[in-house]
């Protein structure tokens, strides 16, 4: 199977299945010197781990996870982090009915035609649960922007048609209530709506939107590694991702030219900075030192209990009903792995960009210089 590994410079391979020995990681390109910690990792793990709400699947995992190569004494070394978290909870029986025929809405049916053959158990690769791999890699990446001051935030904006209300934002509340959302009254809200879609026996979508704060102007690249390319490209590799906007988004498409342009102006200091912040961070692709903000649109979860037509492998048409421990939204989850997707994609590429300018790259060389070294 191609397609991974994710990154230039700050590189990530993951791999394994759900229903496998386990899950894990390999980050190649972090710096050495950043100090870092099983626990480090555990608190960005733990906020995706499932059976803490009655909206997540009770399927219970520890999903503790072990640091097997490129720490010492708790710094990184420079050289491969290798991460696994061992699976502890399978029941494959759950699934084995599905080897005969193509649940709705999953990717059983492309597999077949890719490959001719599929991991049945949970999905394996298409799994929900391969996002432990990036967000244990997006653990490491926050880390390292943290050392730059920079930092990424993810939060449910939308679950249903539920949305929260601007005047009500508060961060702090998001981890007061089960579904990520920073407004009181609209989590209070969708949960009784997430209430009624299990009554139903039914699943719904939303939307997480991420902030990042404190990114340089200047980082991206023209034409195909344009940040906003690379974020989209990070963000739909995410299963369940349908949709993905930067800014304004889609609204820009209803905008003119005098509302959407974001006006330059001169900071108290006399920096260049912006009045308005229609474009989301970005210019041409390059950030532009305003908060990075875009959105990603979650699908509702396609393993429902309700009856569904579709297809057996044997070509007759069925009803069938998904048994099995699913997740009745996505979303709450989901907030930590854009989190993370957006921490890889912003670390790469504000790496790839230090190679930019020949002055920069003269200073590196001539701070880094020993004293009283006559080395190139």
């Amino acid at each position: 199977m191609a397609g991974s590994t994710f990154g230039t410079l700050f590189s990530i391979s993951t791999w394994g299945e759900s229903h496998g020995k386990g899950v894990g990681v390999v980050v190649d390109g972090c710096p050495a010197g950043l100090p870092l910690e099983e626990r480090d990792i555990q608190i960005y793990l733990n906020r995706r781990r499932p059976g803490q709400s009655r909206f997540t699947t009770p399927r219970t995992e520890s999903d503790t996870v072990e640091i097997l190569s490129g720490v010492f004494e708790g710094r990184t070394t420079g050289t491969p982090i290798a991460m696994m978290v061992r699976n502890t909870s399978q029941r494959s029986g759950d699934y084995s009915e599905i080897a005969s025929y193509y649940r709705p809405g999953h990717a059983d049916y492309t597999y077949d035609c890719k490959y001719g053959f599929r991991d049945y158990r949970g999905g394996g690769r298409s799994s929900g649960r391969e996002t432990i791999a990036r967000v244990a890699a997006g653990a490491v990446a926050a880390r390292l922007l943290e050392e730059l001051g920079i930092t990424v935030t993810a939060y449910a904006s939308a679950i249903g048609p539920v949305e929260i209300d601007r005047s009500r934002f508060d961060l702090s509340v998001m981890e007061q209530n089960a579904v990520n959302m920073p407004d009181p009254e609209a989590a209070a809200k969708a949960m009784d709506y997430l209430d009624d879609c299990r009554r139903r026996q039914d699943s719904c979508g939303g939307v997480v939107e991420c902030v990042v704060h404190g990114l340089p102007a200047g980082v991206g690249e023209p034409c195909f590694e344009k940040l906003s390319a690379n974020l989209a490209k990070a963000i739909f590799s995410i299963g369940a991702v349908k949709g993905f906007e930067i800014g304004d988004g889609f609204a820009s498409a209803k905008s003119c030219g005098t509302q959407n342009n974001d006006p330059f102006c001169l900071d108290e200091n006399g920096n260049v900075t912006k009045k308005t912040n229609h474009a989301g961070g970005m210019l041409g692709g390059i950030s532009d030192g305003s908060d990075l903000v875009f959105r990603a649109a979650f699908k509702p979860t396609s393993s429902i209990s309700s009856e569904q037509r579709t297809v057996s492998q044997t070509g007759q048409e069925i009803t069938v009903s998904v048994r099995g421990r699913h997740d009745p939204i996505i979303v709450p989850r989901a907030v930590v792995v854009v989190e993370c997707m957006a921490a890889l994609t912003v670390l790469d590429m504000l790496l790839v960009s230090m190679t930019s300018r020949l002055d920069r790259i003269k200073d590196f060389f001539t701070t880094a210089q020993p004293a009283g070294s006559d080395r190139p």
